[in-house]
């Protein structure tokens, strides 16, 4: 039905020798395509982010504790920058740079209206609960599973990234984020973990003395205990995740302000 009364209209307007012009996609509509699912495109974390070309510009890369944290920070954030943050769950370090390329061929493509023509001020990242969990299969499984990144290759990944990073945006302030807490029974992590990868981290960003870190494994791991959803659950409540938030914010805001 759609298509004959398009056909229709194509038709009236060559009768009227009026110009046919097609409308291009619209920069919001290729964002929702990208976010794909139903559950995460009614959240307003994920909703497609109007440009203010006033306000500098912050992308949060990360899994799912960032996505709980990222309203707290744009929140944080309002009116001193434009907050962005990834389309989906960051998951593991081997899969961030193709998540990044595809964001960015999509949004910034020419031929959409509005399509993002600006650059990033401030990267704030994190890898690493999907590195250091174990799956079997599909289900999360510390006794029986294969952990999904060993520390070697966590440390060859993150080098990877922060070089891809570093030619995506070249004047951008980048900020690696620690991974969080992983606490005692959880089912497909071991406790003590995060902390052996955040290390690696660490090791391989003294050799980058310019990237930025936002250290929430220390933020975090006094109030772990009050701030997971459950006991053995690597997520956390409402209350921590705006804390964190607002610690992030804090951290993006001390360098852009270095910026000013």
């Amino acid at each position: 039905m759609k298509s004959i009364l398009l056909l229709t209209l194509f038709s009236a307007c060559l009768l009227a020798g009026t110009p046919v012009v097609f409308a291009e996609e619209q920069a919001s509509d290729a964002w929702k395509k990208l976010v794909r699912s139903p559950r995460f495109n009614k959240r307003p974390t994920f909703q497609f982010v109007e440009n203010d070309p006033k306000l500098p510009n912050v992308f949060l890369y990360g899994d799912s504790i960032s996505i709980a944290y990222t309203d707290a920070t744009r929140e944080a954030l309002k009116g001193k920058a434009n907050v962005y943050r990834l389309y989906c769950n960051g998951g593991d370090s081997s899969s961030v740079i193709t998540k990044m390329k595809t964001m960015h061929d999509t949004m910034r493509n020419p031929k959409l209206a509005d399509h993002w023509d600006f650059d990033w001020d401030v990267i704030h990242f994190n890898v690493g609960l999907h590195d250091l969990k174990y799956m079997n299969g599909k289900k999360l499984d510390r006794v029986n599973g294969k952990q999904v990144t060993s520390t070697a290759d966590y440390e060859k990944n993150l080098r990877a990234i922060i070089a891809y990073l570093k030619e995506l945006a070249p004047k951008a302030k980048l900020i690696f984020v620690t991974t969080t807490p992983v606490p005692e029974g959880e089912a497909g992590r071991i406790a003590g973990d995060a902390a052996k990868y955040n290390e690696v981290a660490l090791k391989v960003l003294k050799d980058y003395p310019e990237i930025g870190v936002n250290d929430l494994y220390a933020f975090t791991k006094p109030h772990h205990a009050e701030w997971w959803t459950k006991p053995g659950n690597v997520h956390f409540n409402a209350e921590g995740a705006t804390a964190q938030g607002k610690e992030s914010a804090r951290a993006i805001e001390q360098e852009l302000k270095k910026r000013d």
